[in-house]
């Protein structure tokens, strides 16, 4: 699903104009993202948790020249769903 359905899908479900729903579905991206830069998670009740996960150092090889390279220690986005959303998908999952 892209950005422009889940919008047509939002608009559709509340009747508001779909440039209004643009607008605050773009805003709260940006925001998960200005936060998560300033390593601030997200924790959004019965629906998941946008969080920073640790990535160690380790060492990778450059195989076109065949050198080790080491990629520091650095920190990735993830999402974490609630437990109420992974039951909802599972119960999806057992009825389809």
């Amino acid at each position: 699903m892209t950005k422009a359905e889940i919008v047509n899908q939002i608009s559709q479900r509340t009747g508001i104009d779909k440039s209004t729903v643009l607008i605050v579905v773009e805003s709260f991206m940006d925001s998960v993202k200005d936060n998560l830069s300033n390593e601030e998670n997200i924790y959004l009740r019965g629906f998941g948790s946008f969080i920073l996960k640790k990535r160690a150092q380790k060492t990778a090889r450059n195989i076109s020249k065949n050198t080790t390279i080491i990629i520091p220690e650095h920190q990735v986005p993830a999402f974490k769903p609630a437990k109420t959303f992974l039951q909802a998908v599972i119960d999806k999952e057992k009825t389809v």
